[in-house]
């Protein structure tokens, strides 16, 4: 298949309710640059009091497979797996740990090399939701295979929108440091637009290979030779950080207004000089998400040990 349609795209979409359930969103208007139009805010949510840190957690260990295999890709290694002679769920249990495997691990418990794939994992997962936009390439194979450069953009997804064939290019940053914040925000806003005066270079290089699904491998070929009637290319930046600001444990409600508060004063408080529309004006179509978690040192952490 050559083209794909909204409803085409929207059933390729993954299904990540169990995830969201755990997450508190907000989407505004914030005191930052482009200010015409609305960014995200984000948090682990709370039951009651209690923090759904372990409930989050598993459900994004959950979602692995879903990031690095699409859902062709992962029936076609069920059937040759079960061919050995395996049950389907021994299949699916080999391809869930193939999945985690790909994941960089260090035998130093301390040292942690896996946090910017899991910023990658949650930049998959809210492109997806929030942009209904599919994986174009899947980047993990690629960041993983010894024969591969890794590509640029930690996110590269489609969707049709109307008439136009909307390409988004996202980054994460993940910063376990403390008061990093301004740091990670500046370095995603520096880090997505290389992204953007590379993107069709670097993803040249994976064109008609295994990194794209078979039914978008068209539409990116017509892409990089300018063959799509109306092509608009946008952006995602999610910043996660670590936060290190007291919160009032009173009720749900309470602590979501907290939460709302420290996100509002994060945006508010960056400095816009360095957001240049008028020399990138692409950045006028740049989405933010900033997502705080507190003690983000333990939770990757934790997310190291689990997978």
């Amino acid at each position: 298949m050559n083209e794909l349609d909204e409803k085409s795209i929207e059933k390729k979409l993954i299904i990540n309710d169990a995830l969201f359930n755990n997450v508190y969103i907000i989407n505004q208007n914030f005191d930052i640059l482009p200010d015409n139009k609305k960014h995200y805010g984000a948090s682990i949510d709370y039951l009651d009091i209690k923090e759904l840190r372990t409930e989050f957690l598993n459900e994004l260990i959950d979602s692995i497979t879903d990031w690095v295999y699409s859902s062709e890709k992962y029936l076609e290694m069920k059937k040759r797996v079960m061919s050995k002679g395996k049950s389907e769920a021994a299949a699916n249990s080999e391809i869930i740990s193939k999945s985690k495997n790909k994941f960089r691990k260090s035998k130093n418990p301390d040292e942690f090399l896996i946090q910017g794939q899991l910023g990658e994992l949650l930049l998959f997962h809210f492109i997806q939701r929030f942009m209904k936009a599919i994986p174009l390439l899947r980047k993990m194979p690629i960041t993983t295979s010894n024969r591969h450069e890794r590509f640029g953009a930690d996110a590269i997804h489609y969707k049709k929108e109307g008439n136009k064939d909307i390409i988004i290019l996202g980054e994460a940053k993940t910063y376990t440091s403390e008061y990093k914040f301004n740091e990670a925000f500046n370095d995603a806003l520096e880090s997505i637009l290389t992204t953007y005066y590379n993107h069709t270079e670097e993803l040249n290089l994976y064109l008609h290979e295994d990194f794209l699904d078979s039914d978008l491998d068209k539409i990116a070929e017509n892409y990089l030779n300018n063959l799509l009637p109306n092509p608009e290319v946008h952006l995602v930046s999610i910043v996660i950080y670590n936060e290190k600001s007291k919160i009032n444990f009173s009720s749900k409600e309470d602590i979501q207004n907290q939460i709302h508060e420290i996100i509002e004063k994060r945006y508010r408080n960056f400095d816009k000089s360095k957001i240049d529309l008028n020399n990138n004006p692409i950045l006028k179509r740049i989405t933010y998400i900033i997502f705080p978690i507190w003690d983000l040192k333990n939770f990757v952490k934790e997310f190291q040990q689990k997978i």
